[in-house]
C-alpha cells in the first residue's frame, strides 16, 4: 500500500458519477469515499497556548503556484491527515492514521504586507437581521468562536471551522484551551422573556449564548505547515461541544468541481469584524480552483474565516434539494498573476480524503462515512 502513488489514491477516491447533461437539476454526485482510521495515539506535552489568534491567513502562493506543486507521496498524505486532539483540560494527543480504499461490496454500502482589500467594488454582503432569519436554517448554523472566527454546525455536538482560528501552525492560540462557541439569540428586556415584541421598527437586539468546547481536532497538514505550501490545503478543524446545541445543522459533502456548482456559485455566512454583532451573508462565483482550494472574490472581512462554504443541489436518492458544506472559508491572499498583484479570498475544499477524516471525527465509525 505504501508504494502506491498519491495520484492513484486520489483518482480512486474521487471517482464520481455526475448527472447526464440532459438532467436539468444540479445534482449531488456520488463519490467513492476512502476510509481513514486511527492507527496509534500517543500523549504529547501540554501546549503553551502562547500564539496570537489570527482571523485570516495571508499567502502569496496562488492557483498557479499550488497547481505546480508536486503531488505528495502516500506517506506524506498519511502524515498530513494524522491529527492532534486538544482536550478542555489542556492535555494533547497525536493520532497517526491509515488510508484505505474499499470497494462498495466490502462494507455493504451503496454505491508581503499591503493594504488588505477584501471588498471587491460594490460591497455585496447582506447583514441578516431579525430572529425570523437568524434563528432559522441555514443562517442558524453559523456560530461565533471566542477566538474571533466563525464556525458552522455540522452535527449535534460538532462545529467545523478554520485551523488557524485555533493554531497558528506552530502553537495553539491564546484562549484555545477555554474555547467557547457562541449562538446568537434574541436579547429580551427585563420581564419580557419569551415575549413576541413586534411594536418596534428597529431590528431586535441579539446576544450570544456560549457553550464550552470539549475537544478539538487539527490535521497535521496544518501544524508546522506553511501557508505558502501544504499548510493552506489543511486549514480546517473540528470542535466537539460539551453538550448538544439543539439546532438544525448542515451536513458536510465532498466538493464537486466548480463547473458543476449551480451557477458556479458558492454561499457562506460569517461574523465579519467590521459589522460587530451582525451575521453577514454573501454569495459569489468561483474564479479558479485547485484540488484542495477554491479561489473566489466573495466580499469578506477578518472574522468570517472558518465559515462553512455551502451550495444547494438536488439529492437524487432522497428526491429533495439539500444544502451541504463543501469547504471552509480560510481568508485573504495577494497573488502574483504574471507580475501583476491580484487578490483572492480562499476556501479549503472538502476532498474525499478530508470528508472521510472529518466524518470519522464526527461519527467515530467509518461505515457511516462511505458516501460523500
Amino acid at each position: 500500500m505504501a508504494g502506491l502513488s498519491t495520484l492513484i489514491l486520489l483518482l480512486c477516491a474521487a471517482k464520481d458519477v455526475m448527472p447526464s447533461s440532459s438532467h436539468w437539476k444540479p445534482t449531488w454526485p456520488s463519490y467513492r469515499v476512502p476510509v481513514i482510521l486511527p492507527q496509534s495515539t500517543l500523549n504529547l506535552d501540554k501546549p503553551q497556548f502562547d500564539a496570537e489568534a489570527r482571523l485570516e491567513v495571508l499567502s502569496p502562493c496562488g492557483p498557479a503556484c499550488h497547481k505546480s506543486s508536486p503531488l505528495p507521496t502516500y506517506e506524506e498524505v498519511k502524515h498530513y491527515l494524522s491529527y492532534e486532539t486538544l482536550y478542555a483540560n489542556g492535555s494533547l494527543t497525536e493520532t497517526e492514521v491509515g488510508i484505505y480504499i474499499l470497494s462498495n461490496s466490502a462494507d455493504g454500502s451503496q454505491g508581503k504586507s499591503r493594504t488588505k482589500r477584501q471588498i471587491y467594488g460594490y460591497d455585496s454582503r447582506f447583514s441578516i437581521f431579525g430572529k425570523d432569519f437568524l434563528l432559522n436554517y441555514p443562517f442558524s448554523t453559523s456560530v461565533k468562536l471566542s477566538t474571533g472566527c466563525t464556525g458552522t454546525l455540522v452535527a449535534e455536538k460538532h462545529v467545523l471551522t478554520a485551523a488557524h482560528c485555533i493554531h497558528d501552525g506552530k502553537s495553539y492560540v491564546k484562549g484555545a484551551q477555554k474555547l467557547r462557541v457562541g449562538f446568537l439569540k434574541p436579547k429580551h428586556k427585563d420581564g419580557s422573556k419569551g415575549a413576541n415584541i413586534t411594536n418596534s421598527a428597529m431590528p431586535e437586539k441579539m446576544k450570544f449564548q456560549w457553550i464550552r468546547v470539549k475537544r478539538t481536532h487539527v490535521p497535521k497538514g496544518w501544524i508546522k505547515g506553511n501557508a505558502n505550501d501544504i499548510g493552506m490545503d489543511y486549514d480546517y478543524a473540528l470542535l466537539e461541544l460539551k453538550k448538544p446545541h439543539k439546532r438544525k445543522f448542515m451536513k458536510i459533502g465532498v466538493s464537486p468541481p466548480a463547473r458543476h456548482l449551480p451557477g458556479g456559485r458558492i454561499h457562506f455566512s460569517g461574523y465579519d469584524n467590521d459589522r460587530p454583532g451582525n451575521l453577514v451573508y454573501r454569495f459569489c462565483d468561483v474564479k479558479d480552483e485547485t484540488y484542495d482550494l477554491l479561489y473566489q472574490q466573495c466580499d469578506a472581512q477578518p472574522g468570517a474565516s472558518g465559515s462553512g462554504v455551502y451550495v444547494r443541489m438536488w439529492k437524487r436518492q432522497n428526491h429533495k434539494w439539500e444544502r451541504k458544506i463543501i469547504g471552509i472559508f480560510s481568508g485573504h491572499q495577494w497573488v502574483d498573476m504574471n507580475g501583476t498583484p491580484q487578490d483572492f479570498n480562499v476556501a479549503v475544499r472538502i476532498t474525499p480524503l478530508k470528508y472521510a477524516q472529518i466524518c470519522y471525527w464526527i461519527k467515530g465509525n467509518y461505515l457511516d462515512c462511505r458516501e460523500g
